[in-house]
């Protein structure tokens, strides 16, 4: 197979899950497939030095350390592009005014999940939506162990203490 469809079977496997992961740091749509296609984009660009053999894990770790790369470096410029406006957006609504269907839930995951910085994010979604170890996030972010597992620490409390009213919910079967 050719170095072009070789990638882009790789591309359409891959991109979808990408999306989940990317969707839940940025908490934003559009964003989102902005990162996934940044990461693809770069991939594709060393992608004769990548790929080794038919379903390698090594490429979606790279993937994925790419994507939180991207990610963490789209935040870092975006924060002297942010717009001030005159008018807060409306409350969410509670649980209590929900019918508290799955989706409502993701929701107020979604919403939760974006009070947190950047990093604290990252590290919730790549330690509990994608289930990797300590250390893997470690190394994808840069850092040591003893830093992510304080990382998580404080994000989880953090999620603990925006959903409390909610948590109930949110953990039942």
């Amino acid at each position: 197979m050719s170095r072009a469809g070789d990638f882009e079977e790789f591309a359409a496997n891959r991109a979808g899950r990408l999306f989940q992961v990317a969707y839940l740091m940025c908490g934003d749509w559009h964003q989102a497939q902005d990162l996934v296609q940044t990461t693809l984009a770069k991939m594709f660009s060393v992608w004769g030095r990548l790929r080794r053999g038919d379903d390698d894990p090594s490429l979606d770790a790279y993937a994925r350390k790419v994507l939180l790369r991207c990610y963490l470096s789209h935040r870092r410029l975006r924060r002297s592009g942010e717009i001030a406006v005159a008018d807060l957006p409306e409350s969410p609504a509670t649980l209590d005014d929900r019918s508290g269907t799955g989706t409502d839930l993701r929701l107020t995951l979604v919403a939760a999940l974006r009070t947190l910085p950047p990093r604290n994010r990252a590290v919730v979604v790549l330690r509990y939506l994608e289930d990797h170890p300590i250390e893997a996030v470690a190394e994808m972010l840069g850092t040591s162990p003893a830093a992510v597992k304080g990382l998580s620490t404080r994000s989880l409390a953090r999620l603990r203490e925006i959903l409390a009213d909610d948590r109930e919910l949110l953990l039942r079967p």
